[in-house]
């Protein structure tokens, strides 16, 4: 059985993270597998991404008239749909899609062209069975706390840039060539932890993670505790740095900015608690299984996909979500820290919680995963 993953984003976040530890973990497997990637994407050619062979393709229009071997399993991170799905069947071809958003407000008719879903949490696998996607593999996946996914040492945490740029879009295309310039003329800015309670992110800055709203509400209670600080390492588009800047304006110089960071272990370390976004929009949070792998314990709404990988009390607190109590729980919960009336979970001390999102445990599904596609 020949399979070939297939992802054709252009930048880089957590479905790329998510291609290669699954492309290493086939590899440990002894599964060899090819690659077909976007032409304009760099992280292919920059991560170890365990393929055998790489294919640069401008569009998915191309894939059917790649020369990979048939019949073959097309193992698609990036979906598409309709008659070049039907035109790879008629190939010899399968096609299975990772599903790495929940459902929620999002379009679904397209993964009724596949064979099969593979999701990457509970929360997404009830939602597609839910739509009466039923061709569903019968477990999710999860995932993997990689924290060593980049090549060479980061250096020392330093500001860069919060902007990750589209340069489609005209705006952002003069802005890519006018910030770099800017930034030249600044002094390198390096990171210093400050005493007291320090949260942060650690995170892309994008629309599922719905910082402004999140913010909108809480910004004004942590501002209210004179001693914390809020680091932000991560980047993202313009309209989602400028709307989360705007809802941090509590925080004043408090919400510091470091852009993305090439060394995240060096980053999780520098906190006592990371924060995530909003749920409901949220498929998985690599950023969640890492911080725990890290030491760093999670604050979370109380809602899946985060019941699922947060080890309640054990590995992080949750909180109601606020804008249902106007973020009355938080702030409680926030007292409660900053008082040193609750105890700092220690990850590290659920073992048998962090295992589930192990090297190991993850292969043991991508093992059962193998199986369903085999009796297909």
């Amino acid at each position: 059985m020949h399979l070939v993953q297939v992802n054709l984003q252009s930048g880089f976040g957590g479905g790329e993270i998510y291609t290669c530890f699954l492309g290493r973990a086939l590899r440990s497997l002894g599964h060899t597998f090819d690659l077909i990637a976007n032409t304009r994407a760099r992280w292919w050619q920059e991560y170890d991404t365990g393929a055998s062979r790489i294919y640069p393709v401008a569009g998915h229009e191309e894939v059917p008239g790649l020369s990979f071997a048939r019949p073959a399993w097309l193992l698609y991170h990036t979906p598409d749909g309709g008659p070049r799905l039907a035109t790879l069947r008629a190939q010899g071809c399968r096609t299975a899609s990772f599903v790495h958003m929940p459902l929620y407000q999002r379009r679904y008719q397209h993964f009724r062209d596949y064979d099969l879903l593979i999701a990457v949490s509970e929360y997404v696998r009830t939602g597609l069975l839910d739509h009466g996607l039923v061709k569903t593999h019968g477990e999710p996946l999860y995932g993997v706390a990689h924290l060593d996914r980049n090549p060479g040492d980061g250096g020392p945490l330093a500001a860069r840039s919060r902007y990750s740029w589209d340069t489609r879009k005209l705006r952002d295309r003069v802005l890519s060539w006018i910030e770099p310039a800017i930034e030249a003329l600044r002094r390198p800015q390096p990171y210093t932890r400050r005493p007291g309670l320090t949260l942060g992110i650690v995170s892309r800055i994008t629309p599922i993670k719905q910082f402004p709203t999140l913010f909108g509400i809480l910004a004004p209670m942590l501002a209210e505790h004179a001693g914390l600080t809020l680091e932000i390492f991560g980047s993202g588009g313009y309209a989602s740095v400028r709307d989360t800047r705007r809802a941090l304006a509590p925080l004043g110089a408090r919400a510091r900015w470091w852009g993305e960071q090439r060394d995240v272990r060096r980053a999780y370390g520098t906190l006592d608690y990371l924060l995530t976004g909003l749920p409901e929009k949220e498929a998985l949070g690599l950023n969640v299984l890492e911080a725990q792998m890290c030491g760093t314990p999670v604050l979370a709404p109380d809602a899946p996909p985060f019941t699922e990988t947060i080890a309640r009390g054990r590995s992080g607190y949750f909180y109601p979500d606020p804008r249902q109590d106007e973020g009355r729980g938080f702030a409680h919960l926030l007292a409660g820290i900053a008082a040193g009336t609750l105890p700092r979970p220690d990850p590290l001390c659920a073992p048998e919680h962090l295992a589930r999102f192990s090297e190991g445990a993850f292969r043991e599904r991508v093992v059962r995963l193998l199986s369903a596609l085999e009796h297909a």
